[in-house]
């Protein structure tokens, strides 16, 4: 039931706030809304003609909604609506029309759409696909695939290799009923396990050329809807016990409320179920027959999904950190997106190389979701940008544990680093003292501030005299802290359970050779080691240690 949307209803709660109209030129409007349009075609085309989901469900419905908030930023680009199910079609035709479903945002939405109605009832809404069936005096006649609503592929063989589909039911009458096929999954949590690739699964099954018995084993069906049915729910409901759809039954409740509905939405999204689900359908008991059906999403029913495990973003700036030892980490800055929550403006890639693998650039649109429910994650790339902009890019070489001791060009990101690193817990533990403190101070040295008197502090801009006096005061400290101290502040590499007391000339006389024979070291951190106590920069910091009269150095 995917891409049956009705645009007026198909509102997202995961944009933090209305995204602003691309800043784009007529000619690139153009060329992006065509890629985009193209883009959702090959999507449609994979899975409603293919069987293969090329995407999630929700990133797909955001960026469809995405296309439609670009038409109207620059309607002189906005075409005909392109039909989602255009080319899906079989040359089987529906006895009933397979109408899909609005989408209702949030609560409020549903309060709105309740309003006014009654005998409204609720299911989950499983992730998997329609299907027609057929029975002509009880037996299984016919089963269609969802298609374009109005016709789709004969799936009568498949469907006979399936248990889960009755081939005899103990009625004589015709009957036609529309339901989901999908991928048995026994104490599936929404909530936890996700959608999980299930759809896929049982679609690519089914557009498989032949159904081998092992994947026909895993695949269950839930019936939805009995077009042909009484008029009634309750009654719907006696008939689908009877021919033995127990799910439909036990998982087809009545409510009265739009905060009944959410409890049932809540519940069906943390409980065990034997299927993905990525919402809950709300109906009204009475609806027309079957006849009068149209491939439309009709008015009395909607879909209400679970909270987006993914949002859609838009790439504004990549941003490259580098870290005290050199490492560099790039930085996406996202149009603020909203998850589970919290809003998600930035994500980190974790290495130079990943980002080197996935090429993103400011206007590419990436899948970002939370890892831990708290620390935002890129999940990909959705879609690239046609404009690929050129961005300055560290050289890797030029950062290392031993570079970027002062802010000169390019170093001031790694030279931030190290500040933060000395004056934080895993340093000196200055209180106060932090990465606000070192901007404002501009320094052009890692110990520069072992100089500085408190009337000077005091007549540098951001300062006053109280936090002048607090800060000379944090810096006068750090002259009581310990020699190990220090040289975990400075930056000293890994030392495993090599001993650390005594003083520089202690320690600046072991080789390579003799760091290595300590526990926990190895030969490439052990020439670290070495070099650390023979390092220019670094015996230039021992030189002001010494003239500040700090044990050790």
């Amino acid at each position: 039931m995917r891409h049956w949307i009705a645009p007026p209803l198909l509102l997202f709660a995961c944009t933090a706030q209305a995204t602003p109209c691309p800043d784009w030129p007529a000619t690139q409007a153009a060329e992006e809304i065509i890629a985009l349009e193209r883009r959702l075609a090959e999507w449609d085309r994979a899975y409603h003609v293919d069987g293969q989901a090329q995407i999630d469900d929700e990133l797909y419905d955001q960026s469809r909604a995405r296309l439609d908030q670009w038409h109207a930023c620059f309607p002189q680009h906005a075409a005909e609506p392109a039909e989602a199910l255009r080319g899906a079609g079989g040359p089987v035709a529906h006895p009933v029309a397979q109408t899909g479903l609005a989408k209702l945002r949030d609560e409020a939405a549903v309060r709105s759409w309740m309003a006014g109605r009654d005998d409204l009832w609720i299911q989950p809404k499983v992730d998997g696909v329609a299907v027609t069936l057929l029975y002509h005096h009880g037996r299984l006649q016919q089963a269609i695939s969802r298609g374009d609503g109005r016709s789709g592929q004969d799936w009568t063989a498949r469907a006979r290799l399936i248990e889960a589909i009755p081939r005899q039911l103990p009625r004589q009458d015709e009957l036609i009923l529309q339901g989901e096929l999908y991928w048995r999954t026994p104490a599936h949590v929404q909530q936890r396990d996700g959608g999980n690739g299930l759809r896929g699964k049982a679609a690519g099954a089914m557009a498989r050329g032949t159904l081998d018995a092992v994947r026909a084993a895993q695949i269950g069906l839930f019936v939805w809807d009995w077009p042909n049915g009484p008029a009634g729910m309750n009654e719907r409901l006696q008939g689908l016990r009877e021919m033995g759809f127990g799910d439909s039954i036990k998982l087809t409740q009545p409510v009265h409320s739009a905060a009944e509905a959410s409890q049932w939405r809540e519940r069906w999204y943390r409980a065990e179920l034997p299927f993905a689900s990525d919402g809950v359908v709300l109906r009204q008991g009475r609806r027309p027959s079957g006849e009068r059906w149209i491939a439309e999403p009709p008015s009395g029913a909607a879909a209400w999904k679970y909270p987006p495990r993914q949002a859609l973003a838009q790439v504004r700036a990549v941003q490259f950190q580098i870290g005290r030892t050199g490492r560099i980490t790039p930085l996406l800055q996202l149009q603020p997106v909203e998850l589970d929550g919290r809003r998600v403006s930035r994500v980190g890639l974790g290495s130079l190389q990943r980002w080197q693998d996935l090429d993103i650039r400011p206007g590419d649109q990436v899948a970002v979701a939370l890892a831990g429910l708290t620390i935002p994650r890129l999940d990909g790339v959705v879609w690239r940008s046609q404009q690929r902009g050129t961005l300055a890019v560290p050289d890797p070489a030029a950062h290392h544990p031993f570079s970027c001791w002062r802010p000169t060009p390019g170093c001031e990101s790694q030279f931030a680093a190290r500040q933060q690193w000395l004056s934080g817990e895993q340093g000196l533990a200055l209180p106060g003292v932090g990465a606000g403190t070192w901007e404002k101070l501009r320094l052009q040295g890692l110990l520069d501030w072992l100089e500085l008197q408190e009337s000077e502090l005091a007549k540098r801009p951001g300062f006053g005299q109280r936090s002048a006096a607090n800060l000379h005061g944090s810096f006068a400290s750090a002259r009581q802290r310990s020699f190990p101290q220090w040289l975990r502040a400075l930056g000293l590499p890994p030392s495993g359970s090599a001993p650390l007391q005594g003083d520089w000339a202690t320690l600046a006389a072991r080789d390579a050779e003799d760091w290595d024979a300590y526990g926990g070291i190895g030969p490439s951190r052990a020439a670290q080691l070495e070099a650390f106590f023979r390092h220019p920069e670094v015996l230039r910091l021992r030189e002001q240690l010494q003239r500040a009269g700090v044990a050790g150095f």
